[in-house]
């Protein structure tokens, strides 16, 4: 590459920064994916590099094992570069228009079996013997009803014991328990609400969490809380879910999006209502919810293979 090219990406690099105000580790990520470039077009200036040119270089990446989400990122910093390049250049056209990135294969959301997902739930991370810590009682409670309802973490920490009206500071509920219905009003994404059953187990599992929750240290009316008495944090959530499934034995490493995947998946296999799911799940669009009929589908293909006598 020529000291002109090369000053040109010296150039774009601190017009990022300066101009567009973007993060050291951004432009750092530009700078690197702008390297890449040159060393595919291996010296050639970068007005003579064109659409073929860049089409080919993207298929090197995808069959050096790059995914397709990584190459269209490349791309994007690619186009962006040479849109700024032609304020200063003469350019054709942006070799980088037109160009898509391989499609990335869709991966499917990874779930636990049924009785995996029983298991963590229901079995308590201690010795048989002794009695359940407060915090033993709101972890139970909060990976019951995870599993039991298919609700997002983010709701499941936004969840009050009641509905509770605005007051001075603190907001009105945005979700909350409805004991007697059985059932939990939960906000979703495009603040959509909806109400979602609650199992027998959850219920059983909230109960004992209520008899020794302590009265929320802000007031609020938070059904799950931390040590310090605030609403319980996502975070915390996440955090706590992986050191019960290690102690208990998980097959696998859990977090509590999984236990939603295995809501829908479980409840996909045993009644097979596509729209009842998706309804549950809250989501928008029923080709959200379809992907739990490929993990369905797996489930059926393992039980066939490990079941028929002819399948291997």
């Amino acid at each position: 590459m020529t000291d002109a090219a090369g000053s040109r990406t010296a150039d774009w690099l601190v017009h990022l920064a300066t101009q567009r105000k973007l993060s050291a580790h951004t432009v750092a990520a530009y700078g690197r994916d702008l390297d890449e470039l040159a060393r595919l077009a291996d010296g050639r200036d970068w007005a003579a590099i064109g659409s073929a040119d860049i089409r080919r270089y993207a298929s090197k990446l995808h069959a050096a094992g790059q995914d397709g989400r990584t190459i269209a990122r490349k791309l994007s910093a690619w186009r962006g570069f040479f849109d700024w390049l032609a304020e200063h250049v003469a350019l054709p056209a942006n070799p980088v228009d037109g160009v898509r990135a391989p499609k990335r294969a869709k991966s499917l959301p990874k779930a636990l079996s049924v009785d995996d997902a029983v298991q963590l739930v229901a079995t308590p991370a201690r010795k048989a013997a002794a009695a359940p810590t407060s915090a033993e009682l709101c972890n139970t409670a909060m990976f019951e009803l995870l599993y039991s309802s298919g609700l997002r973490v983010s709701e499941l920490c936004s969840l009050d014991l009641h509905y509770r009206k605005a007051d001075g500071a603190l907001p009105a509920s945005t979700g909350w328990l409805e004991r007697d219905n059985g059932e939990v009003i939960v906000t979703g994404k495009g603040n959509k609400m909806r109400r979602v059953p609650v199992g027998s187990a959850a219920l059983a599992a909230i109960d004992a969490w209520l008899r020794v929750r302590p009265a929320p240290a802000d007031g609020s009316a938070a059904l799950f809380l931390n040590e310090r008495g605030g609403r319980m944090a996502p975070r915390v959530v996440q955090t706590r879910l992986k050191a019960h499934a290690l102690a208990t034995g998980a097959p696998m490493h859990v977090h509590p999006h999984m236990l939603r995947h295995s809501f829908a998946s479980h409840v996909l296999q045993s009644s097979g209502d596509l729209r009842a799911v998706q309804e549950m799940l809250g989501h928008a669009s029923i080709t959200s919810t379809q992907v739990y009929t490929a993990l369905d589908f797996q489930h059926l293909a393992q039980v066939y293979d490990k079941a028929h006598p002819r399948a291997k």
